[in-house]
């Protein structure tokens, strides 16, 4: 701790965007003795919130048109994931020397305790909450955050503020592709690489570039470090030859040597040379293939971290699942109403309507971040019944549908679910798993997803 508070102790340091990242970075900053600067392109009217939490007194705050001048003459600038590491003012600051960093790398240099961090498409914030969950449950002190709800930043400086408090014993973060794009010394003890899919395409010029953003996880471990891989993913078991740790693996398809997979109708983990039955199948709470895939890493990571296999089966007999990922919202007249607002990408939405046998009503669209929307065809022949479409994306979702089921467009998601409930017929689901971001419509996909439930709990 001490180390990393005199490293930026006296430093001339520009947070830029004040999401919750960029406060919990700009907060660490100023207690390590650093003179903080944060910008954001936004208005002071629309960052209350987050002004709120910094101390005016000792931070300068830079903000709407002319931001970008908050970083000359800085000796760091520290992003958040949202803003393009390949904006012209970044690029600017590199060539004049500047280093820039995420606030996912500044905090790794002031945690002591073991990170055990989870990327992919999908399924991180499952994954990283059932790994909490389970360490916790082991009796183990554990944060849960990252790119999921509070930022590691948030960690750092309790360790900063309280050096005497017995800490955290494992960090358990989401890591998202826009966070890896900025490391330097990130060095996860675990590392886990749950899926790769085609996503965020409105900021990558293609796959190539966010594959490479994933892997980057790996990039400064050692052997003495785990790397936990899915072996079901072809993407994925394409780095297998490339890391340096110790390799860990899950697969629902095939045998593994260290790590979890499937045997009849068991959950078996393999792990230094011994094997363990963890529980059979049907005892896992939360639906979907997708999810046994999750739970495989995280009964992984936690077996890494001395987590008995009865804690195990415990918790995945009881874990619900997260608000927002295939959450049973109600059961009306004999149709269940699923809030998957969390689908926001193609493979998302994929994987949720294979959890369901029942006839399906989707209510998809939102803001469209360059996806293939025809990977759904398919899908949704066999298993969707009619889609109703709102937001930016309806048009391309309407072309890359037009006869794979009946569509009807929405101009609004109250008019959507009013369509749904009508067409429904006991047996049916409502499904709201949008394969699109939010932003066009909702604050984020949480606020979706209140919506969405607020909506269903109010149908007569």
């Amino acid at each position: 701790m001490m180390d990393a508070a005199h490293e930026f102790a006296g430093k001339k340091v520009a947070v830029v965007g004040l999401a919750r990242s960029g406060v919990a970075a700009a907060r660490l900053l100023q207690a390590a003795g650093a003179a903080v600067t944060v910008a954001d392109g936004k208005e002071g009217k629309d960052l209350a919130r987050a002004l709120a939490r910094l101390d005016r007194a000792a931070i300068h705050v830079k903000l709407g048109p002319g931001y970008e001048k908050a970083l000359l003459g800085k000796d760091l600038v520290v992003i958040s994931p949202g803003v393009p590491t390949d904006s012209t003012f970044l690029t600017d600051a590199r060539r004049n020397g500047i280093p820039v960093i995420g606030e996912l790398e500044l905090a790794s240099r002031f945690v002591k305790a073991p990170i055990l961090a989870v990327t992919g498409t999908n399924g991180k914030s499952t994954t990283v909450t059932l790994t909490g969950l389970l360490l916790k449950e082991s009796g183990k002190r554990a944060f849960v955050g990252g790119n999921l709800g509070t930022p590691l930043s948030e960690a750092a400086l309790d360790g900063l503020q309280n050096p005497q408090s017995a800490g955290y014993d494992y960090l358990v973060v989401e890591v998202s592709s826009f966070q890896l794009e900025t490391i330097r010394t990130f060095r996860p003890w675990v590392a886990a690489l749950l899926n790769i899919t085609p996503d965020h395409l409105d900021r990558y010029p293609s796959l190539a570039p966010y594959v490479a953003a994933k892997v980057r996880i790996f990039e400064n471990q050692t052997d003495r470090d785990y790397a936990l891989l899915n072996r079901d993913d072809p993407r994925v078991a394409e780095v297998a030859g490339k890391v340096r740790a110790r390799r860990l693996e899950f697969s629902r398809r095939q045998p593994i040597q260290d790590g979890c997979t499937v045997q009849g109708d068991r959950l078996v983990l393999r792990f230094n040379g011994g094997e363990t039955v963890v529980c059979r199948m049907a005892d896992i709470r939360v639906p979907g293939a997708h999810n046994i895939a999750n739970a495989m890493a995280a009964v992984t990571i936690s077996s890494v971290c001395g987590c008995p296999p009865e804690i195990m089966e415990g918790v995945l007999r009881t874990f619900p699942g997260l608000e927002h990922a295939m959450e049973l919202v109600r059961e009306r007249k004999g149709v269940q109403y699923i809030n998957d607002s969390k689908g926001r990408n193609v493979d998302a939405t994929l994987k949720a309507l294979d959890s369901f046998e029942h006839p399906i009503i989707l209510i998809a669209g939102g803001k469209d971040k360059g996806a293939d929307f025809s990977k759904l065809r398919e899908a949704v022949r066999h298993r969707v019944k009619h889609v109703i479409l709102i937001g930016e994306a309806r048009p391309a979702l309407n072309q890359a549908l037009e006869g794979a089921s009946a569509l009807t467009d929405a101009a609004s998601l109250r008019a959507a679910l009013d369509s749904a409930s009508n067409l429904a017929q006991p047996g049916d689901i409502v499904l709201l798993s949008p394969a699109c971001a939010s932003f066009d419509m909702f604050a984020d996909y949480q606020d979706r997803g209140r919506q969405f439930k607020a909506l269903v709990n109010a149908l007569p």
